[in-house]
C-alpha cells in the first residue's frame, strides 16, 4: 500500500479510516490470522458484531497484533433482542467480556426493528455507555431517517454513523442526502454487493480497464468519492492490498454517475427494508 488511508471525522470528533475491514464469519484462528494480516497491511477499522460470534476473535487479533490498542478502531453492534434498557448495558459489558476489551471505539445499534419500538431505549443505554467510558462514539445501523429523527427529537443526540446497505444496485441516494444534512457519516455494508454479479458488469468493467484496476477497486474508490466509509470483507492477503489499493486515482464525475444509475428500487439484496426486517 503506497497511499496512507485518508481520514474522515465525525461529528464528536472521533477520526475514522474511510476503509475498514470487515469481519463477518471471520472467527477461530483462521480469522484472527486473517484480522491480524490486515492489520499488518495497514487497516485500523476493524468491524464486528454481537450477532457475528466472533467479538472474542477481534479481541484476540488485537491482542496478537503489532499495532497498539490506541491506534485500532474497532466496532460492534447491538443485537436486537438486547435493546430493553437494561439488556442493552448488559449487552454492551458482554461485548466487552468477549472481546477482551476495555473500550470499544465504535458501537452500533445492528437494526431498528420498528415494530418492537425499543430502539430510543436502547440508544439511551449506548449514550450512558459512552459517559461510562465504555464506548468512544455510538451510532446505529440501517435507521431510516424517520428513526433517525425519532432518536434526535426524544435524547437530543444524532448518532455519529450510521452503517447502511449501500452499493451500485442500492445507493441510497436519498439516505446519504439526509446524513450530509443532518452530519450522520455514511458507512456501507456490503460494498461489493454480489461481487459475481458486479464482476460481470461491462460498464465497470470499462471503467476499471480505463484506470488499470480492478472492478472492486473501482466500487471501492466509487465509495470513498460519495463520502461512504467502506468495510470490504475478505481473508485473502491479495484481496485485502488490493482493496486499500484506490487511492492513487479518481473517477471522473461522469465515471460515478455510470456507477450510480446501475441503482434501482429493488436493488437491495436480500430485500431487508428496515421499515418493515428486523433481525433479533
Amino acid at each position: 500500500m503506497s497511499h496512507p488511508i485518508p481520514e474522515v471525522t465525525l461529528h464528536d470528533g472521533l477520526k475514522v479510516p474511510v476503509i475498514g475491514l470487515g469481519t463477518y464469519k471471520l472467527k477461530g484462528n483462521d480469522g484472527v490470522h486473517a484480522i491480524t494480516g490486515a492489520i499488518d497491511h495497514g487497516y485500523r477499522l476493524i468491524d464486528s458484531a454481537y450477532n457475528y460470534e466472533n467479538e472474542g476473535t477481534v479481541g484476540e487479533a488485537v491482542r496478537r497484533s503489532t499495532v497498539q490498542r490506541e491506534e485500532l478502531l474497532i466496532t460492534s453492534k447491538l443485537p436486537g433482542r438486547y435493546q430493553g434498557y437494561d439488556d442493552a448495558v448488559t449487552a454492551i459489558q458482554e461485548s466487552l467480556y468477549r472481546g477482551g476489551l476495555d473500550y470499544y471505539d465504535l458501537y452500533l445499534i445492528h437494526w431498528p426493528n420498528p415494530k418492537q419500538d425499543q430502539y430510543v431505549e436502547a440508544w439511551q443505554a449506548l449514550m450512558d455507555a459512552k459517559k461510562w467510558g465504555l464506548i468512544r462514539s455510538i451510532g446505529v445501523c440501517n435507521f431510516l431517517p424517520e428513526h433517525l429523527d425519532r432518536l434526535e427529537k426524544e435524547t437530543g443526540v444524532l448518532p455519529s454513523i450510521n452503517q447502511v446497505e449501500l452499493h451500485p444496485f442500492f445507493n441510497q441516494a436519498d439516505q446519504r442526502k439526509w446524513h450530509e444534512d443532518h452530519g450522520v457519516q455514511t458507512q456501507s455494508w456490503s460494498p461489493l454487493a454480489r461481487a459475481a454479479e458486479l464482476m460481470k458488469n461491462e460498464s465497470i468493467h470499462s471503467i476499471a480497464s480505463a484506470h488499470h484496476k480492478t472492478v472492486s477497486q473501482v466500487i471501492l474508490r466509487w465509495h470513498y468519492q460519495l463520502g461512504a466509509i467502506s468495510i470490504p470483507k475478505s481473508s485473502s492477503p491479495v484481496r485485502q492490498l488490493e482493496n486499500l489499493s484506490i487511492f492513487d486515482f479518481t473517477l471522473s464525475e461522469r465515471e460515478m454517475n455510470r456507477i450510480g444509475e446501475l441503482s434501482h428500487p429493488g436493488g437491495r439484496m436480500n430485500d431487508q427494508d428496515p421499515a418493515f426486517y428486523e433481525e433479533f
